[in-house]
């Protein structure tokens, strides 16, 4: 059993896995409609951490590099070549941030989850029939603008 400072994940084939000291610093759902492809969903959810929080235990984690069309910033997206599961996001905005996709989180039920603080971004391309809380922080674009 983990503790609850140190935490695993990985995609779907166990071909990548990483390892997590610490709290995530938050969780960033995200609207935008590269998202909403990226993950097959309505939106992508990402926790947040600081890059050298997260280890990744394989080398063979593939990138792929997206360059915004409205920044012209890029973003790199971390998924396993075999599998296809999304891993994480690095941005060009904030290098010295890791994110990890919270679905790749062999705890689901991580206890430190639940009382981060949620932030929806590109809540402009959000789709109606997904409801986003009253009571968290909402930004019609990223907070990052």
């Amino acid at each position: 059993m983990e503790s609850p400072s140190l935490q695993e994940g990985g995609c779907v084939c166990k071909k990548i896995r990483y390892r997590i000291s610490g709290s995530p610093l938050r969780v960033t759902i995200c609207h935008c409609t590269w998202c909403q492809r990226r993950t097959g969903s309505a939106f992508g959810v990402e926790l947040v951490f600081e890059k050298d929080q997260v280890v990744f235990q394989s080398d063979s984690v593939s990138v792929y590099r997206r360059i915004s069309d409205e920044s012209g910033r890029w973003l790199d997206q971390k998924f396993c070549n075999t599998c296809g599961s999304n891993i994480g996001l690095t941005l060009e905005a904030v290098p010295s941030i890791q994110s990890i996709s919270a679905g790749s989180l062999d705890d689901q039920n991580w206890s430190a989850l639940a009382g981060l603080d949620r932030r929806h971004v590109f809540v402009r391309s959000a789709r109606q029939w997904s409801a986003i809380p009253d009571d968290v922080e909402q930004f019609e674009q990223h907070f990052r603008v």
